[in-house]
């Protein structure tokens, strides 16, 4: 067959099956195992054209999912197979970035390893390190990263002159009564011609949402507190009856 037939071929031959991907790593395997046939310059020359057409079409037919994981695994990234599933650290990797909590990407990452061992695999890719062996290696590089992390985070901690440790408190009025009282001393309340609390309205939020939570103990909003120091948000605030009236109590 003349080179220049070797894509329509491919493309001929896929469109009768159902499992296109399937039969593109079958010819790949098939041509793996009689590479020795092709000896001669022009074998060879037939066998990178075949190879580098598969891998093309491979990438065609991942095209529709790439922001998830490859659905047509090429033969040279998957580390070994089993009757009912195949190893593949390539993908693994890929799964593992795409999990933003540490502790299970560790658990995944254990999870493959118990499974690779106790699987009964009856094709290795030598070309590739243990599939075992790389998950676990990649578990002693997250967690070497996150002990890094948390060293940093402590160091930059212990730099910040007068910080003293403490919990969130709790506040056992209403929201809206409480923030209000920030508003008064931001807003109606003045010392030789300056409000008592001289701070932005974002300084304000970072500090009532960092420091307290409400009477249930849940975290504050800080869209909500935001809305609550808006000086035209007079709708969200207590009522007169209602408020803590902080300049009766000076």
């Amino acid at each position: 067959m003349p080179l220049s037939h070797y894509s329509n071929f491919i493309n001929h031959q896929i469109s009768l099956v159902t499992n296109q991907c399937g039969w593109l790593i079958n010819l790949e395997e098939f041509i793996h195992y009689n590479e020795a046939t092709f000896k001669s310059k022009t074998a060879v020359l037939k066998y990178n054209k075949i190879f580098h057409l598969i891998e093309q079409k491979q990438i065609e037919k991942q095209s529709p999912s790439i922001q998830g994981i490859p659905f047509c695994q090429s033969k040279k990234l998957i580390n070994s197979e089993c009757d009912d599933r195949y190893f593949s650290f390539y993908e693994t990797k890929i799964k593992v970035e795409r999990i933003e909590n540490f502790t299970e990407k560790i658990i995944h990452l254990t999870d493959e390893i118990f499974l690779y061992k106790q699987a009964e695999k009856y094709s290795i890719n030598i070309f590739l390190k243990p599939y075992d062996e790389q998950c676990q290696q990649l578990i002693e590089h997250l967690q070497t990263i996150r002990k890094l992390q948390n060293d940093f985070e402590k160091e930059q901690n212990n730099n910040i002159p007068n910080q003293l440790p403490f919990k969130k408190m709790r506040i056992n009025c209403n929201l809206n009564q409480f923030v209000d009282i920030y508003y008064q001393f931001s807003r109606e309340l003045f010392v030789e011609g300056r409000s008592i609390i001289d701070g932005s309205v974002n300084d304000l939020v970072a500090i009532i949402v960092n420091s307290y939570v409400d009477k249930e103990g849940k975290e504050i909003s800080p869209e909500t507190v935001k809305t609550l120091l808006t000086p035209s948000r007079t709708d969200k605030r207590p009522k007169p009856h209602k408020r803590i009236d902080i300049d009766k109590m000076l």
